[in-house]
């Protein structure tokens, strides 16, 4: 293996391990010594990549969000527009064990953003990113004549609106909403905007 690639390997692994430790007890009580040694690494390893804990958050925040667009988007070109969309809505939600993980460290993102004013300016631009995720989907089924027309950024809103309050419900174990109804309700919203049938599609 190239210096290049054991340096990256390192960099995935301390941010992997970094998310993990976040999630599972919050970013106020982690130590840099904690996610050393979930990753495997020495504390002055883990100082020469991420030289404060802030910088880790940020960087497992990024990191989190960048592997479930990719995965999401994988066949992009080729699948349909709505399955793809749907891809997204589940991915918005915590749909599985590696979502809900995501989802732990979005809430310790909003919490830190609250007192902290460059937490604050990341979580904003987090957003931003994911309303890009969503406006870019709807807008390449508009552009295949695939949906119908609608305010692209006014659904993206929406969708993540709807999201939000739904994923924050089912991390609180609420028993009045499931993930099934989540996504259908949300479903619903973003099909009679778009022309599509009410059943979420299939992946």
């Amino acid at each position: 293996m190239s210096s290049k690639a054991r340096t990256a390997d390192t960099r995935e692994r301390i941010l992997t391990a970094a998310c993990e430790v976040i999630a599972d007890i919050g970013f106020e009580k982690i130590r840099m010594r904690m996610v050393a040694e979930r990753a495997g690494v020495s504390t002055a390893l883990l100082h020469y990549h991420f030289d404060t804990r802030e910088k880790l958050f940020t960087e497992a925040m990024t990191h989190s969000f960048a592997n479930t667009a990719v995965d999401v988007e994988r066949d992009a070109g080729t699948a349909p527009a709505a399955v793809i969309l749907a891809r997204i809505l589940r991915n918005l939600l915590p749909s599985d064990p590696q979502l809900h993980q995501d989802w732990q460290l979005w809430q310790e993102l909003w919490v830190r953003a609250l007192r902290d004013e460059t937490t604050r300016v990341f979580a904003v631009d987090l957003y931003a990113q994911l309303h890009a995720w969503v406006s870019d989907a709807v807008r390449r089924g508009i552009a295949s004549g695939e949906f119908t027309p609608t305010d692209v950024d006014d659904l993206s809103t929406l969708v993540l609106s709807l999201s939000d309050g739904y994923g924050i419900r089912l991390m609180l174990r609420d028993p009045t909403v499931t993930l099934d109804t989540a996504l259908t309700s949300v479903w619903r919203h973003v099909s009679a905007a778009l022309g599509l049938p009410d059943t979420v599609p299939a992946d």
